[in-house]
């Protein structure tokens, strides 16, 4: 409870908490306003909005419902989001703790493959990825977590060089623990905090790039998502600028909720190492 005081007690965490809030209302919601397939016709095409409070938002160039297709696409910006980091993070942790720990030949070739993918552009990487593999929500994914796993493993390592000298560690050592024991049950859950304060700006990058892949064409075609609302729009964007206005709008907002409520933990983290 005081960890949440000290989140709150910041503006930037509060607006943060209460878009990603009204995200998650959205996701979680979708299903229930909106129970059919997002993609169907709903309507009559460019039905401007507030014409029909059936359909509150209008509809877009093939008559679907953009209020549905909004709510939808929520849950696969969250989805995506939140699935790429944490798999970005459990790469980068497991690399970063093997490198650290092991030092010597396995730390060097292990730092050299992150390089190896640090120099190619993370964006670039994800869309090779998925114009080889093809597009779909696994392969998105797993396209994002790729070109992201580098900075968790470069701050992991950083925390377990730092950690693997201390004395509980060579008490680990004395007793008879396996390496790997002590790597990843005393080593690296004291190295994850550092780890974890990434989470926010991979999430972010996370979003932005998926909308970026389904914007090109290349996200799920089964699934609605924000990047190919905005696709959808342009081909009308003097006519019907709400199309694409309002899909970006919402990915903007999604952006700076994560951004800002990465900044509200980070300041309560400060608050509390500089009161202990």
């Amino acid at each position: 409870m005081k960890r949440l005081r000290r989140f709150l007690h910041t503006p930037e965490a509060i607006a943060g908490a209460f878009i990603l809030a009204l995200l998650l209302v959205m996701a979680l919601t979708a299903p229930l306003f909106f129970p059919g397939d997002p993609q169907a016709i709903a309507g009559p095409a460019l039905l401007p909005p507030f014409q029909d409070w059936s359909l509150p938002l209008g509809t877009d160039r093939l008559g679907r419902d953009v209020l549905a297709e909004l709510f939808h696409g929520a849950r696969t910006s969250l989805a995506v989001g939140l699935a790429a980091a944490a798999a970005a993070l459990l790469i980068g942790a497991v690399v970063g703790t093997f490198a650290g720990f092991a030092g010597g030949l396995v730390d060097e070739a292990l730092m050299r493959i992150t390089d190896a993918f640090q120099t190619v552009p993370s964006f670039l990487l994800a869309l090779a990825f998925v114009s080889i593999i093809g597009p779909s929500l696994s392969v998105v994914v797993a396209a994002i977590a790729l070109s992201a796993w580098t900075g968790p493993a470069r701050v992991a390592r950083a925390e377990v060089l730092s950690i693997r000298e201390r004395d509980y560690v060579a008490g680990a050592r004395v007793i008879g623990m396996h390496p790997l024991e002590i790597a990843f049950r005393e080593v690296l859950p004291n190295a994850l905090p550092p780890v974890l304060a990434l989470s926010s700006v991979i999430v972010a990058a996370a979003i932005l790039t998926e909308a970026a892949l389904s914007f090109l064409g290349l996200g799920d075609p089964n699934r609605v998502t924000w990047g190919g609302m905005i696709a959808e729009g342009r081909a009308v964007l003097r006519t019907a600028p709400l199309l694409s206005i309002v899909p970006g709008v919402a990915l903007m907002l999604t952006v700076l909720g994560v951004y800002l409520a990465g900044e509200g933990v980070v300041e309560s983290t400060a608050v509390r190492r500089s009161l202990s």
